[in-house]
């Protein structure tokens, strides 16, 4: 009878455990006492992003631009291509980190400061760091954990949908002592360490848990540059048929049976784009996490969690999901700014922030 009744009781627990999920961990970060204030820059973001449109390109070439991608990017060749080439295109110096995403972010860090003062040495100009999902959270890691090694080599951080105070949707498959919470790590190991060859430390790294006790112990220098930007996904039934460009395949050499010549072979070397509908599953996260929490997500991040103590917040009023900034959509709007653009505005508002902070330095 006791032991029926200790059963029950640990059936309660998990239950309560599983349906309380982050309620009480979303925005903690906020929350916290004597965190740094939040500066709001959509006004002035959006006025950059105008001139932009407009062909007012103020993008200085004497910095190097380093794009800093985030989790599962591996398994995305286009991840940041096209915005890698929209700079090269205006003669900037600009390099995707090579970094194997799905290592931990203790590890990313240090891989992150060793490329950045190789791109410092070998151009001799300062970097300029955007960090995308898990690429910013990474990226703010290696100016905490090394700061003393590259204050004189970066001048600025960008977090873009990063979840730097953590992700419900993380912790949520994570937590310990909720409902089979044993065989949903199971199913994740084999998924991350087996098929993908990563590292299970970084889905660990991202739970809030985690996020607390990492930034407790690595706070982020007040000197540097912040900017923290984020968004809301759209959950309007349209997006369920949007496509996102991912890749590229190559088409081999197939012969058409019956024809007997040798113009009917499909040639070989045709690549042709490869779209999966990644907005319309990060259309229907963002719902499960507005239903659930009553929170205002990209799909996969929070706008709460995502906002950096000491940053310049960038709060735009479009209907962006987590993917939008890092794979272009099938169809796009000529009238609507592109990622590129955005991500030009990004950083010309981060370089205009880093003057006030030497003028105000200079004082």
């Amino acid at each position: 009878m006791r032991l029926a009744w200790r059963l029950f009781i640990v059936v309660i627990s998990r239950v309560q455990k599983t349906l309380h999920g982050s309620s009480d961990d979303i925005g903690w970060l906020q929350c916290t006492p004597g965190v740094a204030p939040v500066e709001d820059g959509t006004t002035r973001f959006l006025e950059v992003l105008q001139g932009i449109r407009n062909g007012e390109h103020m993008l200085p070439n004497s910095y190097v631009y380093l794009l800093i991608p985030g989790l599962f990017s591996n398994l995305g060749p286009l991840y940041f291509v096209s915005t890698k080439k929209f700079f090269s295109k205006m003669g900037l110096a600009c390099h995707i980190a090579k970094i194997h995403s799905e290592a931990s972010v203790e590890h990313n860090a240090w891989e992150l400061k060793q490329y950045i003062e190789e791109l410092y040495w070998g151009s001799g100009k300062r970097v300029i760091l955007l960090g995308h999902s898990k690429g910013g959270v990474d990226a703010a890691a290696a100016l905490s954990m090394y700061w003393s090694d590259l204050k004189d080599k970066v001048d600025g951080l960008a977090l873009v949908q990063s979840p730097y105070g953590g992700t419900p949707l993380v912790s949520d498959i994570l937590r310990e002592g909720q409902i089979a919470d044993r065989e949903t790590r199971m199913i994740m190991e084999f998924f991350i360490c087996k098929l993908i060859k990563g590292d299970m430390q970084a889905l660990d790294d991202l739970t809030y848990e985690k996020r607390r006790e990492f930034i407790m112990n690595h706070k982020l220098p007040e000197c540097i540059p912040l900017i923290s930007f984020h968004s809301e996904a759209s959950v309007a039934p349209s997006v369920l048929a949007t496509m996102s460009h991912i890749a590229h395949a190559e088409l081999p050499s197939l012969p058409f049976p019956g024809f007997g010549s040798r113009e009917s072979d499909v040639q070989g070397g045709h690549k042709v784009p490869v779209v999966i509908p990644v907005s319309a599953v990060l259309a229907l996260s963002a719902l499960h996490l507005q239903l659930r929490y009553g929170e205002k997500s990209d799909g996969l991040v929070t706008c709460r969690d995502a906002e950096v103590p000491g940053s310049v917040v960038v709060r735009p009023d479009l209907k962006l999901d987590h993917a939008w900034m890092v794979y272009s959509s099938w169809k796009k709007d000529p009238n609507e700014p592109d990622a590129c653009e955005m991500s030009e505005a990004l950083l010309t508002l981060l370089v205009e922030l880093g003057k006030k902070k030497q003028e105000q330095g200079s004082e």
